[in-house]
Order: structure tokens, then sequence, then C-alpha cells
């Protein structure tokens, strides 16, 4: 296994390459930057101009764009994120806090995602074709249909503005979590339960399951203890798939909530046309998907002890 290991991190090097290549050219033939946007409006013509040449030179915008890649490539694997055109400060100094904020998010939505997912899916194959078993494929089907952030405006209007059991925006204390993170968890929820129900359906129709029970073992040690680990393999692929969704939606949810991670500060990016953070938090983000990743591939020698790597 310590051979896949190594092999599969060597591979992770083309995959960020690729990734800072192609977002580096996305920028780089967009006309406008972070320079015009700060100057636009302000004082003469002239003045402005003069203003964003001494810029451009100084962040080195006027070099041809093959020659600030290579920069920006050596920087980078360097640990050198750039510095922000906007705020003028370091690109980690403005995401290290907010990419723990977002990683809280993410983790939180994770949790409820899991368990209310593969929760939601054994009780559905369980007690197939009963009200239970209509009830959360209904659930699921409202997951899977609704748009998130019309979600989250739903949240927002019941639990915070009428019911005040929670804050409306912000990030503070545990409270202020609830509300994004339920959010987002019970939409990823959705499609974890359907996968859940119908693994879960083929294995309870297995041999081995009848002979478990044939032995006399209760109902909840067949299902949770024979069952469960068969269908935990096709459950974590779909887990390990749905971090991208989690990272992806996190930026939706974070401006809706006001919580201050790494997706408020993208959209903040893109209408600054501050691309340095911008081609950071997609870096960041890429790396933490496929990191993820590689965990989900390593666990499933754990899962299944049948499984081997060449």
């Amino acid at each position: 296994m310590t051979a896949y290991i190594i092999r599969r991190i060597a591979f992770l090097i083309p995959v960020c390459l690729g990734i800072l290549c192609v977002t580096f050219l996305l920028q780089a033939f967009i006309p406008a930057d972070a320079v015009s946007m700060m100057y636009q409006g302000q004082a003469t013509r002239q003045q402005a101009e003069e203003a964003m040449r001494i810029m451009r030179e100084k962040y080195g915008l006027d070099k041809p764009w093959y020659i600030r890649f290579f920069y920006y490539a050596g920087n980078v694997l360097r640990g050198d994120l750039g510095i922000s055109i906007r705020t003028r400060r370091p690109v980690w100094e403005e995401l290290k806090d907010r990419y723990v904020n977002t990683m809280i998010l993410t983790g939180a939505s994770l949790v409820i995602a899991v368990i209310v997912g593969i929760g939601s899916g054994i009780v559905s194959a369980y007690f197939r074709d009963t009200i239970l078993d209509f009830l959360g494929q209904a659930v699921g089907l409202f997951g899977i249909s609704m748009p998130a952030f019309f979600f989250g405006v739903l949240l927002i209007m019941i639990f915070a503005v009428r019911l005040r059991w929670v804050p409306v925006l912000g990030k503070g204390d545990w409270k202020h979590l609830i509300l994004p993170a339920l959010n987002l968890g019970l939409i990823e929820s959705a499609g974890l339960s359907r996968i859940t129900r119908s693994t879960m359906l083929d294995v309870l129709n297995m041999d081995y399951i009848r002979t478990a029970r044939a032995k006399g073992l209760s109902e909840p040690l067949v299902v949770l203890r024979h069952a469960l680990k068969n269908v935990l393999l096709p459950v974590v692929t779909i887990i390990g798939l749905q971090i991208g969704g989690l990272l992806g939606g996190a930026f939706i949810i974070e401006v809706i909530f006001g919580w201050h991670g790494v997706g408020e500060l993208a959209v903040r990016a893109i209408s600054w046309r501050d691309f340095t953070i911008t081609q950071a938090i997609i870096l960041i983000s890429a790396g933490t998907y496929v990191l993820v990743n590689l965990v989900v591939d390593i666990t499933y020698v754990f899962l299944d002890p049948r499984i081997k790597y060449s």
C-alpha cells in the first residue's frame, strides 16, 4: 500500500500544475484587473492612467503573461501565494483564518450529511415500501431538487426571523454555525440517503444476511454490524465526491449567512478583479479536494480487507 500512496501523491503533482495553468490563463486574458477597478472614476484620466501604470509595474502586471506565469508558479512552489492587489497584504494572511472557518463549516455540514443521509437510507431500506420509506424518499427528492440558496433563505425566515432561535447572520459562537451547517448538510444528505438505500436493499437480500438471521442474531446487530459494513464502501466513495460539493456549496452559503470564510472572500475577490486571491482560493480548494479523495482511496483497504493495492 505504501507504493500505491506514493504513486497517488506523485499523480497529484501534474493535477495541481494543471489547475495552476488553467486558473492563471483564465485570468491572464480577462481585460479588466484589480488595478483598473481600484482607479475607476478617480482623479483625472491622465492621473488615473499614470497611477495604474505604476501599480502594474510594481506587481509585474506589465510583463507578458508567460513571464508572469513562471514567476507565479515559482512563488507558489516556495509557498508564496503573492500579494493582494486590493488590500496589499500577503494572500495567505487574507486566507488563513477564513480557510479555518470554511473547514469548520464544511466539517459540521459533512457530519450532518453523513448522520442524516446514512441514517435515513438505512431506515428507508429496512422498512421498504412503508410510510417511513416513502417519507425518506420524499425528503431525499426535496433535498436534491431544492436550491441551496433558497433553502437558506427559508431557514433564516423560519428559525432566525420568526422563531428567533438562532442568530441571523455573522460568525460568532456555535449558534451562528447551526443554520449554515444545516443548510449545506441537509442538501448534501439527500444524495447520500438515496445511494445508502439502494445499496442496503441489495445487501439485505444476500445469503450471509439470511444466515445471520437464521443464527438468531438481533435485527439491529444484523443491520449495523453485518449489512452496514458492506454498504460503507460505495457510501464512502460518494462522501469523497461530495466534499467538492460541500466546498462549492460553502461559497454560496457563506455569502447568504455572512459566514466569514473562503467563499465570501472569493466572491469579493472576483468583484474586485483581485485574481491573486482568486487563484490562491482555487488552488487551496482543489488541493483540499484531491487530498480528501486520496484519503478516501486509502480508507477502502480498511473497510474491505479483500482490496489489495498492487
